[in-house]
């Protein structure tokens, strides 16, 4: 029983802490704000429970009583429980009011710390908080009062200090903030900056003068959450923005996840500044099977790598000797396959050189002998071009269903994204399904949809001619990479917005 303060930090899934991370993997319950990334928040166990307590200004759905109710309960429960609190829980995040009821009532509790916006807005803006020539100190200011009352902020303290300003919560009454700084005898020219959406892939920027600066953010419908600087380090970052520089800055990109655990190609566009609209790879639930079955037949063969830790697992939890496999050839299909099989020190037997079903099944047909059967271990509802194909070329075979796939409902907005990258033809059939037009209404696996959306303008980037083949079915404007490998989907996606002036 322990409940943490975790400090998810700013938005970059790369700003958490490793102690923080730690915490949510072993996590039975998660109370969790409405600025925590849904990178971060993808972490979370799919066994624990999961309570979004997020406020916005003005409207508070959980107030802080409940909130800090809640923790208490759940940790008399027995429970680990995390608190993910967005930025630090000690910069403005009422962590030590939550802390609070757990001391009166004896309940171990630990901080983890997390890197606060207000050094992570101006750092991913190229503002150094700090300068020799410019700035000996820095203050971190609210903007905001309790129960949202009026603030009571010493401007003429603040002016007097000489240091850079950094205000949180600041946005709505940037106008008040700015009043109250020249009113102290702040010359109405001093740089001025504010950061929307901090440290992700749709950051804005936009720097000026204190004078200027409640306009500016006025004609730019600059939202929370912002980050208002105020200092002559201002003034540095034009030169020293390096966040600004990355090729895919503002750049959205739908990624439609097909496995769980890292996406390399989500990771790789996020590196490159990219915006990714991440939809989230499906529930594998393992099905009933009897893997002795295999043992009775010549070959077995994969088509994900799902399928191959699903039955390998299967052997396992069934008190299976692998070696009892040995007379039996495998083959697979696709490079993340094979690399699952190779992690448990098997090496596949034949491997098409096209990722996809219909090659495994025409290069079976010319390796498998007369008498010879065939176990497919693969997903429920898997495609019908590997059976087809077997049928025809008279291969024996056992199409044996061993995990199903459940989709997790997230409807994406056609129009609201530069591309949409495919790496399978489940990709985008999952992709069709959550499509929805751009005033939220939903749509079905058709090239218009029930709602009359149309997959027309979608630019999709696809990993190879099957992917393509799919989302050409429904009308989008394909892209091949030049191989079919994560990097060369990524490089594609760098050339495309390139020649689209981006």
């Amino acid at each position: 029983m322990m409940v943490t303060l975790v400090g998810a930090g700013p938005g970059d899934k790369g700003l958490l802490t490793l102690k923080g991370a730690e915490r949510i993997l072993a996590a039975d319950v998660v109370l969790y704000d409405r600025f925590v990334s849904g990178d971060i928040l993808a972490m979370i166990p799919d066994a624990a429970e999961k309570i979004n307590v997020g406020k916005n200004a003005g409207n508070h759905p959980v107030p802080q009583g409940e909130i800090n109710r809640l923790l208490l309960e759940y940790a008399q429960q027995g429970h680990n429980v995390v608190r993910l609190k967005g930025g630090d829980p000690f910069v403005f995040g009422r962590g030590g009011e939550e802390l609070e009821l757990l001391a009166e009532n004896g309940i171990p509790f630990e901080v983890v710390p997390g890197v606060t916006s207000a050094i992570a807005g101006a750092t991913y803006a190229g503002i150094p908080i700090t300068h020799r020539d410019y700035a000996s100190s820095f203050h971190v200011i609210t903007g905001r009062a309790k129960n949202d009352g009026p603030t009571n902020i010493d401007y003429d303290a603040l002016v007097r200090a000489n240091g850079t300003l950094i205000f949180l919560m600041g946005v709505a009454v940037i106008g008040d903030i700015c009043e109250g700084c020249v009113a102290a005898g702040m010359d109405a020219d001093m740089p001025a900056a504010v950061v929307e959406n901090a440290t992700t892939g749709v950051q804005r920027k936009f720097v000026g003068t204190v004078g200027a600066l409640p306009a500016i953010t006025f004609e730019n419908n600059v939202q929370s959450p912002a980050v208002v600087i105020i200092g002559k380090v201002c003034a540095l970052s034009g030169r020293y923005d390096w966040y600004i520089k990355k090729p895919l800055l503002g750049r959205r990109i739908v990624v439609a996840r097909t496995k769980p655990g890292v996406s390399k190609l989500s990771d790789g566009l996020k590196e490159l500044g990219c915006h990714v609209i991440e939809m989230p790879c499906p529930k594998i639930v393992p099905l009933p099977f009897s893997p002795d079955k295999a043992r009775d037949c010549s070959w077995l063969a994969f088509t994900s790598g799902t399928g191959v830790n699903v039955f390998f697992d299967a052997l396992v939890e069934g008190g299976i000797d692998i070696r009892s496999l040995s007379h039996v050839k495998i083959a697979c299909v696709g490079a993340e396959t094979e690399k699952e099989l190779n992690r448990r020190a098997i090496r596949a037997d034949y491997c098409p050189l096209e990722y996809n079903g219909a090659a495994l099944a025409r290069g079976l047909c010319e390796r498998m002998k007369q008498g010879e059967r065939l176990f497919i271990a693969r997903a429920k509802d898997g495609a019908e071009g590997l059976t087809r194909i077997l049928t025809e070329g008279g291969i024996a075979f056992d199409d044996v269903a061993i995990y199903d796939k459940i989709n997790a409902q997230k409807q994406i907005a056609v129009g609201g994204f530069d591309f949409a990258a495919f790496t399978s033809s489940s990709a985008v059939e999952r992709f069709v399904e959550s499509a929805a037009d751009p005033t939220g209404a939903a749509c079905t696996a058709s090239p218009t949809g029930a709602a009359g959306v149309e997959f027309t303008g979608v630019k999709a980037v696809c990993i190879g001619e099957r992917t393509a083949a799919s989302a050409k079915s429904y009308g989008m404007d394909i892209y091949i990479s030049k191989e079919s490998t994560i990097n060369s989907m990524i490089e594609k996606i760098k050339e495309l917005c390139a020649e689209n002036g981006h």
